[in-house]
């Protein structure tokens, strides 16, 4: 279990009860991979659901997500400053309303790159 899973539900609430999650501990350094499978309510294709990620990452979510299509493993994701780091090469779409998808983060430094963003809205608007 891990509470990543359950902070999600506090930050989109339309998705409470709808998504689980777990942990699986393995000796890497502070890097971090999320497995998400979904049921869509309209069917999608790999290139259609690669293609909105890329979107976002390029456009409102610069920054905080990140898009790679290259084949990398969870030691190359050490240290980027992203919250989340979409793994282009790993999405499968099954029976086209079933999605799976992968996403790298680095535990400690995504992280802590938010917080400095943070503190940067805090600092412009005087708090």
């Amino acid at each position: 279990k891990t509470g990543a899973a359950e902070a999600v539900s506090l930050v989109l609430p339309n998705l409470k009860g709808k998504l689980t999650g777990g942990a699986i501990r393995v000796p890497v350094c502070d890097c971090s991979l999320v497995d998400l499978v979904a049921e869509l309510k309209n069917e999608a294709t790999e290139e259609e659901i690669n293609a909105a990620i890329k979107s976002a990452a390029e456009g409102e979510l610069k920054g905080i997500l990140a898009y790679c299509d290259e084949p990398l493993v969870s030691v190359d994701f050490i240290g980027n400053p992203h919250s989340s780091i979409f793994d282009a090469l790993s999405t499968k779409v099954i029976d086209k309303k079933l999605v799976k998808v992968l996403s790298w983060y680095d535990n400690e430094w995504g992280f802590s790159n938010r917080v400095l963003d943070l503190i940067e809205v805090m600092r412009k608007k005087g708090i």
